[in-house]
């Protein structure tokens, strides 16, 4: 309805049919309306289709309180924001009432005086459904002022009562009346406010300074906390939990694609540099089974989590030192390669911790995850032995070398030296741009040094990749070799080979 259409005082309202209803049926009404057209419930929410979503719904339909627990980096800020859009866009209140009083029945003494007074000539606003949304992170600090409200002293000093209630200035939760009141870590919350709170949503009885006002809010209640905090006896009072009707459960994106779109959807893009970026498909993938990686190693503490936030801050550092590398080289196109993945220490290091602290140990760490992404992501695109054209023209004396300061320019270069490059480029969909075959080069470079089938010298500014000659057998002792036919003798030979190629010492660490 047009905001020039909409009922101006209750008199109005009573005459355009308007029936007024609880936050838990607007909810209710709207969630269902959804379902039944086959909308999606939450936009921008990835990867909880099949988990949080259902337990969500059936808690909403219900009407229920509902406590949201996950590690960092899981969304919840982001799924209770999201909850307005099941309220009915406008409701009508009270004009000028700090509880928005619902029109037929005022909960205020301000909201009841002027209704008593003027009747149905009683002015009334509309609230837009974003204005019904409050939130309050839970810090030990907290006080029942902040939340229900407390004596106003100026009230007070111009003349009022303090037996008057009109001396009270209300706190968020009766500001919040009609709408959603969220608390983020609830367990933080002192004990004496937790149950000030429960009380509230329970028996919608608050005391400010030793008034008994009542107040029959209508609110519904969403609190988000840590797993542990929210389960640990002594952070949390029992009472207050039995108060949440449903508790939901989020977790980490299980799979790399569905870390990939919510770094698409998260990251953040500049358009101003003059630089055309792009990231090739294996550069994301490595930057979403980095996180991954994180989530499933024994020297990450997995009690403090690793966010989401790790793969978005990493995919922005990765495309801004390719955006620094053309803009040095006067480059107009970028692409991340190998040789920008050091970057990702800076992005790193302040959200993951370490189970044990060691000076360095950090950064060494982070190059090892960084170093078995790469490799993972290299075994799901090329087949073992899969390139061994490539390693063929190394075997034969050739030789390539990598840099982040390297242009891209002589990338293609080097797929006239080594010609069986140019195949796997093009498989990884890299054989446009300098810059993305650059990028695909240096990664299938890397992937088979990871696999030892390339070794890999250490030079100014990156790296030189080479295929060194075995060093010639030594004889086989004839006690060791006597009796054995030709196919038992070749055996062995292969058998040694493969001993000598695992104790190189220049071979790579798993």
């Amino acid at each position: 309805m047009p905001a020039s259409n909409r009922p101006k005082t209750i008199g109005e309202l009573k005459k355009s049919g308007y029936t007024p209803k609880l936050v838990r049926e607007e909810v209710h009404h709207n969630v269902a309306e959804l379902l039944r057209t086959g909308k999606p419930l939450l936009e921008g929410i990835i990867g909880y289709e099949r988990t949080v979503v259902p337990e969500l719904e059936n808690a909403l339909l219900a009407g229920q309180n509902i406590a949201i627990l996950g590690e960092r980096g899981q969304g919840k800020s982001r799924l209770i924001r999201s909850l307005t859009r099941f309220l009915d866009e406008y409701v009508p209140f009270i004009s000028g009432t700090e509880t928005h009083d619902e029109p037929f029945s005022p909960i205020s003494a301000v909201g009841k005086a002027m209704v008593a007074e003027r009747g149905d000539d009683t002015p009334v606003e509309w609230l837009h459904r974003d204005q019904r949304y409050c939130e309050k992170l839970a810090t030990p600090d907290v006080s029942m002022a902040d939340l229900i409200g407390d004596v106003d002293p100026i009230k007070v000093a111009e003349g009022r009562y303090l037996s008057d209630e009109l001396t009270i200035h209300y706190g968020l939760i009766p500001r919040t009346n009609r709408g959603i009141f969220c608390v983020n870590e609830l367990p933080d919350l002192a004990e004496r406010i937790q149950v000030g709170l429960f009380n509230l949503m329970e028996e919608r009885d608050a005391q400010i300074r030793g008034y008994n006002v009542r107040l029959p809010l209508d609110i519904m209640v969403v609190a988000t906390a840590n797993p542990e905090d929210y389960t640990n006896r002594g952070r949390i009072i029992t009472p207050l939990k039995d108060r949440f009707g449903a508790q939901v459960r989020t977790h980490y994106p299980t799979t790399t694609q569905d870390e990939r779109r919510i770094v698409d959807q998260e990251s953040v893009a500049f358009k101003d540099a003059g630089v055309t970026i792009s990231v090739p498909d294996f550069m994301a993938e490595i930057v979403a089974e980095l996180s991954h990686q994180a989530r499933r190693s024994g020297e990450i503490n997995q009690r403090s989590g690793v966010s989401v936030r790790l793969s978005i801050s990493n995919f922005e550092t990765l495309k801004s030192a390719a955006l620094k590398r053309a803009l040095t080289l006067r480059e107009d196109h970028a692409s991340p390669r190998i040789t920008d993945l050091p970057a990702l220490a800076s992005s790193m290091r302040g959200k993951i911790e370490l189970e044990t602290f060691e000076e360095g140990r950090e950064d060494r760490v982070i190059e090892e995850l960084t170093r078995r992404s790469v490799a993972e992501v290299f075994g799901r695109l090329f087949p073992r032995n899969g390139l061994n054209g490539v390693v063929s023209q190394f075997e034969s004396g050739a030789t390539a070398d990598t840099s982040a300061r390297r242009s891209s320019a002589d990338y293609r270069q080097r797929l006239e030296s080594v010609p069986a490059l140019a195949p796997a480029v093009e498989k990884l969909g890299c054989a446009g741009s300098d810059a993305e075959t650059a990028s695909a080069i240096e990664f299938i470079l890397e992937g088979l040094h990871l696999t030892r089938q390339l070794n890999r010298d250490v030079i100014e500014g990156g790296f030189r990749y080479l295929k060194e000659p075995l060093p010639p057998e030594p004889p086989i002792s004839a006690a060791f070799g006597e009796g054995m036919d030709d196919e038992s003798r070749a055996d062995l030979r292969r058998r040694l080979q493969q001993r000598r190629r695992q104790n190189r010492p220049d071979r790579p660490d798993r």
